[in-house]
């Protein structure tokens, strides 16, 4: 059959376009020819139109999954063609590509592509027609530094240019894009991870938290690969509660947890599933484990069972009956005074080492499967239960009970999956597959949710919620936003590096992101501060309307009240000498005439010179009118918590040496009155002292709202925020 698609030849991005789609589907029997219309002829029959041409030349090698590799991602496909077409984004106004350029960078904050998790012709033919508009060069400097565009734009970019390489060029560039092996990749790019049997509509994968603690960062790069992965092949994510300790576990870290991965976008394919569902399940195949001679109930003391464990030594109960151990099992789960004393161990090697001689993780040394807990009622069964599964046995069982094909876990796991795999051929369970993932670790931040509770139990913060804490409630309430967290976590990739991160490139992400997007306003420290008494100032207080964001007029407008009295920082009235020229902010020049002091009290008197020129100052100051309807306010900075960047094994002590007791600093403020319109939860700029978050916003004057600090990526030393540790005085706007 032959085929042959006119174009014009003389295009060059047209050129690219056909000739990617031609080599990337293995279009052998593909002719050109030279025409002011893109159409393909088909033994006599016309195809006309670019977009029905490229859908044709994807169809005729399906395998090449241009079109999509599933009817779903066929049906993804057409709608970015749709978009492509209405409005004609090769026409589309600078606005309306700058909207798309916005949407692509939310779209792709969890994809690799656009309609699937290869190439397809809607990735080459945005691209086509996206750097066919007149518009794109004045936008590409700015489109390049979004992360996610930036990533998908490089890469099709590179993929496109490649069919000068002819096809081989092309197929090694697709294949880079498949294996996450690219540049783009290595920046970041979730792909990296190379998953055996990852077949389109099949892969099931699972987010199994232990309902003990609120979700934090780390928890939330688990469920974003999980859910990547699910989204990308099409597949499924199961979200299951590993519900085996019930001494730690609770309804409510259920309940949050849930809610924080609805904030994260993260939803399950399917109900809410637990590991306690399969309790019963899960005794039999314990049962089996005993009947086939694989594990054995032990009575060792827990210290002793340590040692000899570290030791090699085999316990003596290794070897007793079958019938023995049942006996015994049955007492466990009636929680009887013998049975509480026991645990299941499995009998796999007691001379494993996992790692080098060295290694002190020796996982296959008998581990123990079942262990009593017969005085606390579990949160969903009550007392039905006195013997509970461990992590260990449980997760492979419930993992291959669920259908999951891949299980996606971070490093820490690691020296773990040989047994998690004993399990399963133990069982002769259907087996899912592994791949690990390096766990996030920042500077200064315990992930630890036992070291957290330590802290919340010894009072040093409010609550999981704490502004200091690294769980998402803490972060999102200190003012990170959910597009920061998933596109820091993106930008790390499937790498299995375990690296020691700056906190500070995350709220520098953070930074990013919300400062084009959030108004100004203005604050002044009410015990330190300064009044300036203006002398041609306006004797009845005037208003004007000024933009809430000088660089984004789409954030509307504020009132600022000018009067002939206004308030200024304590810190900058100090700074400032007789006869010095100062500028206003959103006002004009000043001159200061005469300084006065009586005790703490400052008075500056002086005129207005609003001709004078600004560039000549070196005094930036923000000031408040000395009006009734001030907000009052408290703006709360948080440093560390944490006074190391590290704990060490040595630091045992670590509650009452390492932690930052000093961490949380209030200053009682006087706001801009357009402050009252604000809600919990909007994030500002006060000028010349930073970002900040509304934690209770104004109700009344006796209850001042409060404001958090959100920390812009930049701190001294000391864990402080650099913009409220230097002087303002020289600080411009």
């Amino acid at each position: 059959m032959s085929i042959v698609v006119e174009y014009d030849l003389q295009s060059a991005p047209l050129n690219v376009l056909i000739e990617s789609t031609i080599q990337l589907g293995s279009v052998t029997n593909a002719n050109r020819a030279q025409s002011t219309t893109t159409q393909a002829n088909v033994e006599g029959k016309v195809l006309k139109g670019l977009h029905t041409v490229l859908r044709y030349l994807a169809r005729v090698q399906p395998d090449s999954g241009l079109y999509g590799k599933s009817a779903i991602g066929a049906s993804q496909v057409d709608e970015w063609l749709d978009l492509i077409v209405s409005p004609n984004l090769a026409k589309a106004t600078k606005e309306e590509v700058s909207g798309l350029v916005d949407q692509l960078e939310s779209h792709l904050h969890l994809r690799s592509f656009l309609a699937d998790y290869r190439p397809t012709i809607a990735d080459l033919s945005f691209y086509y027609h996206l750097t066919a508009n007149p518009s794109w060069e004045g936008l590409s400097a700015a489109a390049a530094k979004k992360v996610n565009f930036g990533r998908w734009f490089e890469f099709i970019r590179d993929l496109s240019n490649s069919h000068s390489q002819g096809s081989a060029g092309a197929n090694k560039a697709l294949a880079k894009g498949a294996s996450g092996k690219s540049k783009a990749g290595s920046q970041g790019n979730f792909n990296n991870l190379e998953l055996p049997n990852a077949k389109d509509g099949e892969m099931v994968t699972r987010f199994p938290p232990e309902p003990s603690g609120y979700l934090h960062i780390g928890h939330a790069k688990a469920a974003l690969m999980n859910n990547y992965y699910a989204q990308a092949y099409n597949g499924k994510l199961i979200i299951r509660f590993d519900d085996t300790n019930p001494s730690k576990e609770k309804e409510e870290y259920v309940d949050s947890i849930l809610e924080d991965l609805k904030v994260m976008e993260i939803t399950p394919s399917g109900p809410i599933t637990y590991t306690s569902d399969y309790f019963d399940q899960i005794e039999a195949y314990c049962e089996q484990l005993l009947k086939s001679g694989l594990g054995y109930i032990d009575d060792t003391p827990v210290e002793k069972m340590r040692d000899e464990r570290d030791k090699g030594i085999e316990s003596k109960r290794r070897n007793e009956s079958v019938e023995e151990n049942l006996r015994r099992w049955s007492e466990m789960k009636k929680g009887s005074p013998e049975g509480v004393q026991c645990v299941v161990r499995a009998k796999i090697d007691m001379q494993c080492k996992n790692k080098e001689e060295s290694s002190r993780i020796k996982v296959l040394r008998d581990p123990s499967m079942y262990r009593c807990a017969a005085d606390v009622p579990h949160h969903r069964t009550g007392s039905k239960y006195k013997a509970y599964p461990l992590y260990d046995f449980a997760c492979p069982i419930v993992d291959s009970l669920e259908g999951v094909t891949h299980a996606l876990r971070s490093s820490e796991y690691h020296d773990r999956n040989p047994l998690y795999y004993w399990v399963i051929d133990a069982l002769k369970l259907r087996k899912p597959f592994i791949q690990d993932f390096s766990r996030l670790n920042f500077s200064h931040m315990l992930l630890s949710k036992r070291k957290l509770q330590k802290m919340v139990d010894a009072g040093i913060v409010e609550g999981w919620d704490d502004p200091r804490f690294p769980t998402i409630r803490g972060l999102l309430r200190r003012g990170l936003t959910v597009e920061a967290i998933r596109d820091f976590i993106l930008s790390q990739g499937a790498s299995k590096s375990l690296n020691l991160m700056d906190v500070e490139k995350l709220w520098a992400l953070n930074k990013k992101i919300i400062d084009p997007v959030i108004p100004r306003y203005t604050a002044i420290a009410s015990e330190a501060r300064a009044l300036f008494e203006i002398s041609d100032g306006p004797a009845q207080a005037e208003q004007k309307t000024v933009l809430k964001h000088n660089k984004n007029p789409t954030m509307g407008h504020k009132v600022i009240t000018y009067t002939n009295r206004i308030w200024l920082e304590g810190l900058d009235a100090a700074a400032i000498k007789e006869g010095e020229e100062v500028t206003l902010m959103d006002w004009g020049n000043a001159i200061i005439e005469k300084i006065e002091k009586e005790g703490e009290k400052v008075v500056l008197k002086g005129r207005l010179n609003l001709s004078g020129d600004i560039k000549s100052t070196s005094k930036k100051l923000t000031w408040l009118s000395d009006i009734s309807d001030l907000v009052p306010a408290v703006l709360v900075r948080y440093d560390h918590l944490l006074k190391v960047k590290k704990l060490l094994e040595t630091d045992v002590e670590w509650l009452e040496t390492c932690i930052n007791q000093d961490s949380k600093h209030d200053t009682p403020a006087l706001a801009d009155p357009s402050l009252r319109t604000l809600k919990k939860g909007d994030r500002l700029q006060l000028n010349r002292r930073g970002y900040f978050i509304v934690d209770e916003p104004y109700v009344r004057a006796s209850n001042p709202m409060v404001l958090i600090e959100i920390p812009d990526g930049h701190t001294n030393e000391k864990g402080q925020s650099v913009l409220t540790a230097k002087a303002p005085a020289a600080t411009k706007n």
